[in-house]
């Protein structure tokens, strides 16, 4: 253990909104509470690099924020410290298994993509700032890729047709915090669809009129469809015969929808990439950018 990170702060209480913002940025990184003291992380890179830019956005409120490196608090031992981290990993865990045994006990006809989608974004959350590898990791993923495998079995619904004309010169619209089957769809976009595409984020019930959503869930967009993740559906619907996007759309899948199906292992190095710049605080539109190169890097390095 290298210690850890402890950021202390105060917002005036006109900050209400922005205290809500920061609170949920605290929940997202995957903070514990140290009594009145601030807000926890194990030290390492990443961490370090969160809490700067957290506190660097409290100041610019009006508040006062400070990053401490702490190497042993004299009334919590280093096991009771992973304890607080391990148990709060362990609720968000179990109420996602809990949401996983309720999806696999619906009907088929009840089980929409868009919700296996949900479930599997929020694993991903989870497992991002699960600093100490909880054994109830092994189990949700176990249940991701059954939930998965059940689903596969369902007839995919009929692609619309579509008209590529339609799809130049356009705003792609996706969520914040772009991923490995994100970054590798906007790459498809760009570079086989609509070269001149822009690129935006946006949460789910907030998509700009006239842009196309991709990897949300919007009927009218494009997604995971069937067993396919946004990058394949888009391969299909497009027709982009190129072998080596063949080659990208199966590492992607397999990244992206951890069943494994076609044994392509190159993906997740890509995915552990992008988690880590995100981790690093990097701007959605950077998050893309970088991820986008490297597609590119990886689309060369295959044969042709």
């Amino acid at each position: 253990m290298q210690g850890w990170l402890l950021l202390a702060f105060t917002l005036p209480t006109s900050r209400a909104s922005q205290r809500v913002e920061i609170w949920r940025k605290l929940q997202r990184y995957g903070t514990v509470p140290l009594g009145n003291s601030g807000y926890l992380l194990p030290n390492n890179p990443g961490n370090e690099e969160r809490f700067e830019w957290l506190a660097t956005s409290i100041r610019k409120y009006g508040g006062e924020a400070s990053v401490v490196r702490v190497q042993s608090i004299d009334n919590l031992s280093v096991p009771q410290l992973i304890g607080r981290f391990s148990e709060a990993r362990t609720r968000e865990y179990q109420g996602l298994i809990k949401e996983l045994h309720v999806f696999s006990s619906k009907r088929a006809e009840g089980k929409s993509v868009g919700g296996l989608a949900r479930l599997r974004n929020r694993f991903q959350e989870i497992a991002e700032v699960d600093f100490f590898n909880s054994p109830l990791q092994v189990r949700v993923r176990e249940l991701l890729e059954r939930a998965a495998s059940s689903q596969g079995a369902r007839p995919a619904l009929p692609m619309r047709k579509i008209y590529t004309k339609d799809y130049k010169g356009r705003v792609w619209v996706t969520r914040p915090r772009p991923g490995v089957d994100r970054c590798s769809s906007a790459w498809l976009i760009q570079r086989f669809i609509d070269a001149k595409a822009r690129f935006a984020f946006a949460p789910e019930d907030r998509v700009p009129t006239g842009s196309v959503p991709f990897d949300m869930f919007h009927e009218e967009g494009f997604g995971h469809r069937g067993d396919d993740c946004t990058f394949e559906t888009l391969e299909k619907q497009f027709h982009i015969r190129d072998p080596r996007v063949a080659v990208i759309g199966q590492m992607i899948h397999d990244a992206d929808l951890l069943d494994d199906r076609f044994g392509r292992k190159e993906g997740y190095g890509v995915d552990e990439v992008l988690k880590g710049w995100a981790r690093q605080g990097l701007a959605d539109e950077k998050l893309m950018e970088r991820g986008m190169e490297l597609i590119e890097g990886l689309y060369h390095a295959l044969p042709k």
